[in-house]
């Protein structure tokens, strides 16, 4: 099995940076917010989570808009309008916004100007986010393939098609990247060549990221369960039937696996077991990825909420932020998040 390698600066190896899902920052506290410090609409409707690089917030809504928003008083800096929907989530290398548009391409627009740098076209939507790893961007697209690009020019390196639609981010290690797949099979590539390593099927479709952790790639799927993988064959090393289908992605801190399900529930798995340490109650629907901060976890589920993660307590709920399928950005100081109505929120 690979070791586990320090990451540059400029990497960004899976849906919202990391395997804690939380968008290149540090670990933080969790406080429960007391007021909004500012609130800016930007669209009609919002299908995925801001990021934050330095002092501005990156968010992508369905209007086909890219905004770069000043974190500290809530001003637009820029506007980049592409062609089509966006349901990409941002992700950030160096001085580059990299995100999918339903018009099939993947843009990357520099992150100070907001002027576009390079796009590269595929043959249907691109709903993933590009997960970045020694200045080669890997996404798939609705057309089935997985593509890699280099990140500062977007020429292509590869392509390979697979079984289905792909709407799942991959997790991109050292030498192979991790993927779900619409046909409901798990698939490792090699990084060099894209060739296909191993396959594992599931029971149903997989729009769910990967994340790795030690040898094991842990996924949801729309079959109820959350499986730990080997990352070496593919076998499967334990698998948890939850309520309902899975699209959430799975969280990884402190030894456990935290995912939601579609059945309104938050799971939190020993990953070298499969045992259930807590269940806890998040919403009528979980769809999104939670978040680890310090000794917490966060979701967006109807509202935002905060559990404590050895035990599963509740420890607070804000109404905020009714978006299906978001994240909340912690700072420690403010909470970022945006609502599926195109509202930006930030709270302190």
């Amino acid at each position: 099995m690979e070791a586990s390698q320090p990451t540059k600066v400029t990497d960004w190896i899976t849906f919202l940076g990391d395997k804690a899902r939380r968008g290149g920052q540090g670990p933080c506290a969790v406080r429960e917010p007391a007021r909004v410090r500012w609130q800016l609409r930007v669209a009609r409707s919002i299908r995925s989570a801001p990021v934050l690089r330095k002092n501005t917030l990156y968010v992508t809504s369905l209007a086909g808009t890219l905004h770069a928003i000043d974190a500290t008083a809530g001003r637009p800096k820029w506007v980049f309008q592409a062609a089509d929907k966006i349901h990409s989530t941002p992700a950030v290398s160096g001085d580059l916004v990299l995100f999918g548009c339903d018009d099939g391409k993947l843009y990357a627009v520099n992150c100070d100007s907001g002027k576009k740098v390079w796009e590269i076209a595929t043959a249907a939507e691109v709903w993933t986010s590009p997960a970045i790893r020694n200045g080669i961007a890997y996404f798939g697209s609705a057309d089935q393939r997985m593509y890699a690009v280099k990140a500062a020019t977007g020429a292509a390196v590869w392509k390979v098609q697979l079984g289905g639609r792909i709407y799942s981010t991959a997790y991109v290690g050292e030498k192979q990247l991790y993927v779900g797949c619409g046909d409901g099979s798990v698939y490792s590539l090699d990084l060099s060549s894209g060739r296909v390593l191993w396959s594992i099927s599931t029971g149903n479709g997989i729009d769910s990221s990967p994340a790795l952790e030690a040898d094991k790639v842990l996924i949801g799927s729309e079959d109820f369960y959350l499986y730990a993988l080997d990352a070496t064959t593919g076998a499967v090393h334990w698998k948890y039937e939850t309520g309902l289908g899975i699209l959430s992605s799975p969280a990884v801190g402190d030894g456990i696996a935290v995912i939601g399900s579609k059945d309104g529930y938050l799971y939190a798995l020993d990953i070298a077991t499969g045992r259930l340490r807590w269940r806890a109650r998040a919403g009528e629907i979980v769809t999104a990825p939670p978040v680890f901060g310090q000794d917490a976890v966060c979701i967006q589920a109807g509202g935002l909420s905060a559990f404590d993660a050895g035990t599963g307590k509740m420890l607070w709920r804000a109404g905020l932020g009714g978006a299906v399928q978001s994240v909340p950005v912690l700072t420690g100081g403010v909470i970022y998040i945006v609502s599926l109505d195109g509202e930006v929120y930030a709270l302190e």
